[in-house]
């Protein structure tokens, strides 16, 4: 088991310790150590780090990573995709709807912005317009890309680009971040939460909301180039599947 999961285990034994404690049934909850090798993944990436590792992945791991940072996708709901849960047509650049995660919160409908809409699209008409299946497939027991598909690649794209190492589920960590200190104050349609603290904090966006809270991202702030602004402009064209 990795260290991230033997620890997640004890972060509940020990919150059940405590409460334990709290209702009296335990006279004093023992201290509960973490185990040293964690990888975080609260980690933010920079703008100038997410260009810099993008052009150093080969083309599958730049497509996923850019589809994480430009979505608050988990990384195993990117993975899962299919083309079904696409929309061309909704909104102002096309939608992904997300059926599976890790509660019923996770199911939800995400507005593509118009570099995610471009790899999807050329990906799309790649591989003859299919009305079904992965997005990115992969020879594994699932059908689909999984972690351990792009671990190497992951490992040699931090190396070339020598940014400080993270994990890919830090990316969506980024998204949620500049989301918010970009002004957008709503974040749980978004990122899937279930979690009543973080519900009742935020309100839930309109998609023009949202859209214009990634614009204010400092030049989208998530690395799109003036062809995604212009792209963004013209969106209003939309494609049909």
């Amino acid at each position: 088991m990795k260290v991230t999961t033997v620890n997640a285990s004890l972060r509940i034994l020990r919150r059940i310790l405590r409460v334990a404690e709290e209702w009296g049934e335990l006279e004093k909850a023992p201290k509960v150590r973490m185990l040293p090798g964690e990888s975080h993944r609260e980690r933010v990436i920079t703008p100038d780090e997410e260009a810099r590792y993008l052009a150093s992945a080969n083309s599958l791991l730049a497509e996923i990573a850019t589809v994480l940072v430009d979505t608050g996708l988990r990384p195993e709901e990117c993975y899962r995709l299919v083309w079904d849960s696409i929309t061309w047509v909704n909104g102002r650049n096309g939608t992904l709807l997300v059926t599976h995660g890790k509660t019923k919160a996770a199911r939800r409908v995400l507005p593509m912005t118009p570099r995610v809409r471009h790899i999807l699209e050329t990906r799309w008409h790649a591989n003859g317009r299919p009305s079904g299946g992965y997005v990115w497939p992969a020879p594994t027991r699932a059908g689909h890309v999984e972690p351990s598909s792009l671990k190497k690649r992951h490992r040699k794209a931090l190396g070339l680009s020598q940014v400080r190492p993270f994990v890919l589920y830090s990316l969506r960590h980024t998204f949620l971040t500049r989301l918010g200190q970009s002004g957008c104050d709503v974040w749980t349609r978004i990122a899937g939460h279930s979690s009543i603290a973080i519900s009742a904090r935020y309100v839930h966006p309109s998609e023009d909301a949202v859209l214009d809270a990634m614009a204010r991202l400092g030049g989208h702030n998530s690395g799109h180039s003036a062809k995604s602004r212009s792209l963004e402009k013209n969106s209003e064209v939309l494609l049909t599947a």
